[in-house]
């Protein structure tokens, strides 16, 4: 069960951009890499679904009521990214936005609400369609809704 002091102890992606990315973030307290040409970013912790320890990523994310919502795009690869794998298994997760840390519940969005989605989080990030036209697969939408 990943939680929101998960973050600071949390196993890197092994992606190196990745990787510097969430480390700059979660190094500065939110002030650098949570905003960048109008794109947001969060760091999400999961905890691994074979592993049992935690591991962190930083995605591009957009809102939703109460809800932070991220695309499990994995650049259009036709297999789901670990976190996602991850977050079904155990769907507590760490998260920080900006200088903001909570923990959050997770989960797939319905088809209707993913349909919904969908064009909100294409508009942030505009690449989100080419991955679609990339993969057989439907890229999941994965809303975090923190827990109070």
């Amino acid at each position: 069960m990943a939680i929101a002091d998960d973050l600071d102890r949390a196993t890197d992606s092994a992606w190196d951009w990745v990787a510097e990315q969430t480390r700059k973030y979660l190094a500065s307290g939110g002030t650098e890499g949570h905003e960048s040409d109008g794109v947001h970013t969060l760091v999400l912790a999961t905890t691994g679904r074979r592993t049992g320890q935690p591991r962190r990523n930083c995605l591009i994310y957009g809102t939703s009521g109460d809800d932070f919502v991220v695309v499990a795009s994995k650049g259009g690869a036709d297999d789901d990214p670990a976190w996602l794998k991850n977050l079904q298994a155990d769907p507590s997760v760490g998260v920080q936005v900006g200088n903001r840390r909570f923990t959050a519940r997770a989960r797939v969005a319905s088809p209707a609400e993913r349909e919904a989605l969908w064009p909100q989080m294409t508009r942030i990030f505009p690449l989100y369609d080419e991955y679609a036209q990339k993969t057989k697969r439907v890229i999941p939408i994965v809303l975090l809704t923190p827990q109070h």
